[in-house]
């Protein structure tokens, strides 16, 4: 048997915080980490595996031979295996040969604190340290400005497989470097703030898009490198690009190699089937109730915004987190101990896990994708909230979607679809979202679900956005949206590029980019985009012509925008709006113009504003609105 020699990363403390769910900080520690010991180079492994006799490290390095390495059990009951290994370095494979004290189960693990993971369909974990120049600099020490809840959130959501391929390289996805440089400037060209990506841990199952993680630490290596991924991330921030990653705590898979049935027993997932596994996604779920799950949980969370510096999380499906009864029926759940189907833990977990991540990072946002109506899920923790910086607004995605897929010869029946988000809109810190939910399994392309001929589908399409991003909240649309792809994504497939040789698309195109650069350069649309002072409805129920108009402020109250928009196919070319005071009115934004490939008609050149009462205000002006438009004027006074 080779030499393991006693070493050990954790102090008492560590031990206390850990039992305690109070370590924040665990990648620090377990894992492996490649270090020198009385001038012996080699590495230190420390796995948890509570209910194991006996804990190997196996690998190359040995042949693969579990009687080699045998790592020591700390003797304070941490359930702690840990151990120095001279002459093993960086770039050697391993993994975790963990005899189980329950029935003889013996298993065979990645390192769940892993840096990086073998290419799949390989899953050894890697001895691995990241050697990274950081360059962004200037973003870090104002990123506080560019994250602020007052500022403009434009968020570009992407999978990174399939946003560009290399299709005479056996249509294979480009490399974390590959989109530094081609992705940057199509976002900023775009005028995105943020991008969005989805899950970059390492995940075996390319189909779940990476929703099944089973290296929550490692960057997942189908795209290259940690270090890349990191130069990536560079680039973005170098030219004034945030990064939100997508970040799953709700659920794992069974493979083999990941965190389920680790030891043998249930070490990350709830024992109890009824709290353990998800019914829609086949998948485990966390038990929130354990501190050494809930310490291992916010650790990876600091972990990214720390060692990858990112700006946000995106919290994935955290209504299947708080709900008991989430898609049970009768018998398949029960209550908490007060008689309520709220998980009690993870409500507990996601204040924690929030009010940690604002201490020790309050320059970056967490966003949870949460469809119910869960009470002041982005309200401080302080507060009696989650603490979650901002949430979906799935209401406004479902209704809008609904209501613009109609035919336009029944909007007017269903206005109050287009005007109900206003009635709880700032309940909650709101993100606008056309997300990958919405272009998949059946659902159509956004295009796709607009009525009419090309020209009205075209049509909608701007008018959509540009409701969108005049609407209070911030905003994330999916990849290819921004275009008017045609059909449904793929993630085998790169997105539909070739369209943008017609110029429909072009056009289309065209415009999301100048209503994306009205909204991210407009103070009126942003910076009360969470407060009630910044709207003000002008009408928001004739219904008679399917209009719908209202007013934007910023924080300068003599400046405000006025936002209009025709639902219908029917011109309105004098069209009364009610006006907050006398001004010069001055269109910025039509998206009915010929350069979008609208009829260009229907442009406000002089307009006056008069003191004639209309919509119950002292002011008004006659404008012109086009088929299917949305028009955005200054109002000054």
């Amino acid at each position: 048997m080779a030499e393991v020699i006693a070493h050990s990363l954790f102090t008492a403390f560590d031990i206390d915080l850990f039992k305690g769910g109070k370590h924040y900080r665990l990648h620090d520690k377990m894992g492996s980490h490649a270090i020198t010991v009385d001038g012996v180079d080699g590495t230190y492994f420390s796995v948890w595996a509570p209910s194991a006799k006996r804990v190997s490290v196996v690998g190359n390095f040995n042949y693969w031979n579990e009687d080699e390495h045998i790592l020591n059990v700390r003797w304070d009951g941490s359930g702690i295996w840990e151990g120095f290994i001279p002459k093993v370095s960086h770039g050697e494979v391993y993994k975790y040969k963990i005899h189980s004290n329950h029935n003889g189960v013996v298993t065979e693990k990645a390192d769940p604190y892993a840096r990086r993971a073998e290419h799949p369909p390989q899953t050894a974990s890697v001895v691995y340290k990241t050697n990274h120049n950081w360059k962004d600099g200037a973003w870090m020490k104002k990123r506080h400005k560019h994250n602020s809840l007052s500022a403009p959130y434009s968020v570009y959501e992407m999978h990174l497989g399939s946003w560009r391929r290399k299709q005479e390289e056996r249509n294979r996805s480009l490399s974390y470097t590959e989109l530094a440089s081609e992705l940057v400037a199509y976002v900023k060209e775009l005028n995105f703030t943020h991008v969005e990506f989805m899950p970059v841990m390492e995940h075996p199952y390319d189909p779940s898009w990476g929703y099944q993680i089973t290296g929550y630490f490692a960057p997942t290596s189908r795209f290259g490198y940690p270090e890349e991924l990191m130069t990536l991330i560079d680039a973005l921030h170098q030219n004034d690009i945030g990064v939100i990653l997508d970040w799953v705590p709700s659920h794992f898979p069974e493979d083999a190699h990941g965190l389920g049935n680790f030891d043998g027993t249930a070490c990350y997932e709830h024992p109890d089937r009824k709290k353990g596994w998800h019914p829609d996604w086949k998948s485990l779920i966390f038990n929130y109730e354990r501190s050494e799950v809930r310490s291992f949980l916010i650790s990876n969370a600091l972990f990214w915004l720390e060692q990858y510096h990112v700006d946000g999380l995106r919290v994935d499906a955290v209504a299947s987190m708080l709900y008991l009864d989430y898609s049970r029926e009768e018998g398949e759940w029960e209550p908490n101990d007060q008689g309520g189907r709220e998980n009690l833990a993870v409500i507990s977990f996601l204040k924690e896990l929030n009010a940690e991540v604002y201490a020790s990072f309050p320059d970056v946002q967490t966003i949870a994708e949460e469809s119910t109506n869960f009470p002041a899920v982005s309200r401080p923790v302080f507060s009696g909230g989650l603490g979650f910086g901002m949430k979906w607004m799935m209401g406004w995605m479902h209704d809008s979607l609904a209501y613009f897929k109609r035919d336009t010869i029944y909007r007017n029946h269903h206005h109050n679809e287009i005007s109900f988000s206003m009635t709880y809109g700032f309940t909650e810190n709101f993100m606008l979202p056309l997300s990958h939910d919405e272009v998949v399994y059946g659902k159509n392309s956004i295009i796709g679900r607009m009525p009419g001929d090309e020209w009205q589908r075209f049509a909608n399409l701007r008018l959509l956005y540009t409701y969108m991003y005049t609407h209070p909240g911030g905003k994330l649309l999916f990849m290819g949206s921004e275009f008017g792809q045609g059909t449904e994504w793929n993630f085998q497939e790169q997105l539909d590029w070739y369209v943008l040789e017609y110029d429909i698309h072009k056009a289309a195109l065209s415009a999301f980019k100048d209503i994306n650069g009205l909204y991210t350069s407009t103070p009126a649309l942003y910076e009360k985009q969470f407060e009630p002072e910044g709207f003000e409805w002008i009408a928001h129920d004739d219904n008679t012509n399917a209009v719908l108009s209202y007013i934007r402020r910023g924080n300068d109250e003599n400046s405000v925008v006025v936002c209009v928009f025709n639902m219908t196919p029917t011109p309105q070319p004098q069209y009364r709006i009610g006006l907050p005071f006398k001004g010069s009115l001055r269109e910025i934004y039509n998206s009915d113009a010929s350069k979008y490939a609208g009829t260009g008609d229907y442009h406000n050149k002089a307009l006056d504003v008069t003191q004639t009462s209309w919509n119950g205000k002292d002011h008004s002006a006659v404008v012109k609105i086009g088929p299917l438009a949305g028009v955005i004027f200054e109002l000054k006074k």
